[in-house]
């Protein structure tokens, strides 16, 4: 048996449909949905990530505008950009790219983003909306495996799914959108003793810890489907992710590639969220 590969491409082009569909509305009303992506790094892997999105921004009809403050911004310079962003009316989605610069306080400077323009789900406001069942934009990356195993069809009401990661940015939030679909759910993390015993009895596992192979074969039940978030740069300079997909591939019936994943996906859900927040607030109460 070979696991199927589940492309992230096919999922991000139905995506870019519904984002086409929202903008045909809103410029049919006057109105330009609009992405802001505030950045102060010189990282080369942020500048490539924060020119994806601007492009994408381009082929749906997006007005996208990246602040580059520069890597010696200041927590001040970078507190007036988030604050001017929230206050104008003709930005509808805000991302502050990470990393910051050293002695910045990233967790601090997200509670600055508005929850209706948290695209990227930064906010522990959206989180928390998130967790009480309240209308909130989850972390982009982990709506985006939600997408993933809606788009192939994988079931997940009475399933047992294994996530392995507690981080804002993945696991904890993932985890609540798994509860939504009445999954039944097993956070793992680097504490937890015995990974194997919790992975091998769930029929979905998702690894998003950021250690690459950590995941291999004697941690995957015959016939489970596994959701690969992670992406670490190996010694010959390729992009792999947290599993071991040689060793998984044989065992699982489904497996996301890494590259070509998840994170295809997450670019074209931000552009989706920007035309959300746009319609929602395009609304005007009678």
């Amino acid at each position: 048996m070979s696991a199927q590969l589940l492309q992230g491409l096919p999922v991000a082009r139905a995506l870019r449909e519904r984002t086409a569909q929202n903008v045909a509305q809103l410029h049919g009303d006057g109105i330009v949905p609009r992405v802001a992506v505030v950045v102060a790094t010189d990282n080369e892997s942020t500048g490539w990530y924060v020119r994806s999105i601007a492009q994408q921004a381009a082929k749906a009809s997006i007005h996208c505008d990246v602040l580059d403050l520069g890597a010696q911004a200041d927590a001040a310079e970078l507190t007036a950009a988030l604050r001017a962003l929230a206050a104008d009316d003709q930005v509808h989605g805000i991302i502050l790219q990470t990393p910051l610069p050293a002695g910045v306080d990233a967790a601090q400077l997200v509670r600055l983003i508005p929850p209706e323009k948290d695209v990227d789900g930064a906010n522990p406001l959206s989180f928390g909306r998130l967790a009480a069942g309240m209308p909130a934009f989850a972390a982009a990356t982990a709506q985006a495996v939600i997408e993933v195993l809606d788009h192939y069809r994988i079931p997940l009401a009475g399933e047992d799914v294994a996530v392995i990661g507690r981080s804002m940015v993945v696991g904890k939030p993932l985890a609540q959108l798994l509860l939504q679909r009445d999954a039944t759910v097993t956070l793992c993390h680097s504490r937890t003793s015995d990974l194997a015993n919790h992975t091998r009895r769930a029929s979905v596992v998702v690894v998003a810890a950021g250690r690459a192979g950590l995941l291999r074969s004697e941690h995957v039940g015959l016939g489970s489907v596994v959701v690969d978030v992670g992406t670490n740069v190996d010694d010959q300079g390729n992009l792999v992710g947290d599993a071991d997909a040689a060793s998984v591939q044989s065992i699982a019936r489904a497996l996301t590639p890494v590259p070509g994943g998840v994170g295809t996906v997450t670019t074209a859900l931000l552009m989706l969220r920007t035309t959300q927040s746009a319609l929602e607030r395009s609304v005007v109460p009678a």
